[in-house]
């Protein structure tokens, strides 16, 4: 399945970066996150809750930081395993400013699934999916803003 979507934040590449950087923030960034442990220097392993339609699963996994080029692009690689099936993806992240104090954010990428996830079909993966993309960036726009309000 493809991914894809963009969304312009108000705060800078570098402002940008610096959060999806942060594991910390990144936990708190990422739908039905429950754990997310370093394991290496962008690598981490994780627990994900999910619920997909009726199919509620929770996936362990690793999480991967790959093609770092600060504070441009990155690579996030994805793979989780279930009872309910395994999930992988590749995502790449481009952060583009679009003036002194805005950065668009485009994704690109693809999900691979299989076991019962797989079965489910694309219409039910690809709106949920849509969810948790929608979720991800509200998060993201807390946390420029619980970093802006800390700022000032």
């Amino acid at each position: 399945m493809q991914l894809s979507g963009n969304h312009t934040f108000n705060a800078p590449p570098s402002v940008m970066w610096n959060l999806l950087m942060d594991e910390n923030v990144l936990a708190r960034l990422v739908p039905g996150i429950s754990r997310l442990e370093r394991t290496g220097d962008n690598t981490f392993a994780s627990t994900l809750a999910i619920k997909l339609g009726p199919v509620s699963g929770s996936f362990n996994g690793s999480l991967e930081l790959e093609e770092l080029k600060e504070p441009e692009s990155f690579v996030l690689k994805v793979q989780q395993k279930s009872s309910i099936g395994n999930a992988a993806s590749a995502i790449k992240i481009k952060l583009s400013p679009v003036n002194e104090q805005q950065t668009e954010m485009e994704f690109n990428g693809v999900v691979k699934l299989s076991g019962l996830l797989a079965s489910m079909g694309q219409r039910v993966v690809g709106g949920v999916s849509g969810t948790l993309t929608k979720q991800f960036f509200s998060n993201l726009e807390s946390e420029l803003e619980r970093k802006q309000s800390a700022s000032t």
